[in-house]
């Protein structure tokens, strides 16, 4: 039998969803998309397929305390908390070595802790092929099937097989296209998003790594030797501010000879803003997703969430506006249309301009 382990990279800046994130509550402690956090619903779709004392939640110093709070049955030991942010290959280089001195022959599911998926018997069955394909040794990610040409995301382009082979070589990793790449990728057939999700032996990570990314090799290796004699935490900051700060994409998997993919098409989404949110709420029929006591009136498409604390809401009176945001908090009110979302980032800047760091 394989021992399945599962890291979820559960870091974050809290940048894109504005009022609602900060700093100290990024997005996968929301609950965007129903009444679990995005955290809580990754761990929960990983039921029936890796044991929940087997799963390690990957965050930073400054997150350890809500992260933990979201997961009432979590222990601190299921942490592993970074001391600075150095992206992702660090995280799971430092994972990959931590769950090899338990037992080097585990297979590890790595997955990001933001997302949503709608088809979760669907996303498990993908989970299983995964898993068993990383157990033969072979590095395995999964590619979303495009059901459009975005060009927010990145793709990954297979080898031209049997539509019914289940797990497909990976040809090359590609960056995030133009509208008219973008075009041609969904019209071969054989590219998909790739959505930062990775299932390794333990053992394998860590050699890989040692290939591709030396001197983050040498970091963990002296975790390593540290964590042997009891004295990981003492070494933990200094050794990660030596980290080199580099995706496990770029890092690691670009430079692999050989790769896995399993397609998959389990209704998934990266949750990468207040449009993408708005798409995936219950809408009314004229469009618009607000609370009971909005009054929208000759409106559509409008997506309204009220985060206001006590007891009496505030009514959220709307007339006449199409196609916008409005987020409210104690301290913030967002309003601004759907199709500038991206654009969310650029009031935390404005802010942190302008001195006022407690509002991010």
């Amino acid at each position: 039998m394989v021992t399945i382990y599962a890291v979820i990279m559960a870091g974050g800046s809290g940048t894109r969803f504005w009022p609602a994130s900060r700093r100290l509550r990024p997005k996968q402690l929301l609950a965007l998309t129903g009444n679990e956090t995005l955290l809580s619903e990754t761990v929960r779709r990983l039921d029936g397929v890796c044991p929940r004392e087997n799963v390690l939640i990957a965050t930073g110093r400054h997150l350890a305390d809500q992260t933990l709070a979201s997961l009432s049955d979590f222990s601190e030991q299921q942490l592993l908390i970074e001391p600075v942010a150095r992206n992702t290959a660090p995280c799971l280089a430092w994972a990959a070595a931590t769950i090899a001195r338990r037992d080097p022959d585990a297979v590890v599911i790595a997955l990001p802790a933001d997302q949503h998926i709608t088809d979760e018997v669907g996303f498990r069955e993908v989970l299983q092929h995964a898993v068993a394909s990383a157990a033969t040794g072979l590095i395995t990610t999964v590619g979303i099937q495009p059901t459009h040409p975005e060009t927010g995301y990145g793709y990954i382009e297979a080898e031209t097989s049997s539509k019914e082979e289940t797990v497909k070589r990976v040809r090359r990793f590609v960056e995030k296209p133009d509208k008219e790449r973008a075009e041609q990728f969904v019209a071969a057939g054989n590219f998909y998003w790739n959505a930062g999700m990775f299932f390794f032996r333990a053992g394998d990570m860590v050699r890989a790594v040692e290939t591709h990314l030396p001197a983050l090799a040498a970091c963990t290796k002296q975790l390593d030797e540290a964590a042997s004699a009891g004295r990981e935490n003492d070494i933990l900051e200094k050794v990660f501010n030596e980290m080199p700060s580099v995706s496990i994409d770029h890092g690691v998997m670009e430079h692999m000879d050989t790769l896995g993919v399993v397609p998959g098409d389990f209704g998934w989404s990266d949750v990468g803003s207040w449009l993408s949110a708005s798409e995936l709420a219950t809408r009314d029929e004229d469009g618009n997703s607000a609370p009971k006591h909005a009054l929208l009136i000759d409106a559509k498409n409008n997506h309204v969430v009220d985060l206001r604390s006590g007891d009496e809401p505030r009514v959220i009176a709307m007339v006449g506006c199409d196609d916008l945001v409005v987020v409210e908090t104690d301290d913030a009110l967002l309003i601004m249309p759907r199709q500038r979302s991206q654009d969310v980032r650029e009031v935390v800047a404005a802010l942190k301009a302008r001195g006022e760091e407690t509002l991010t």
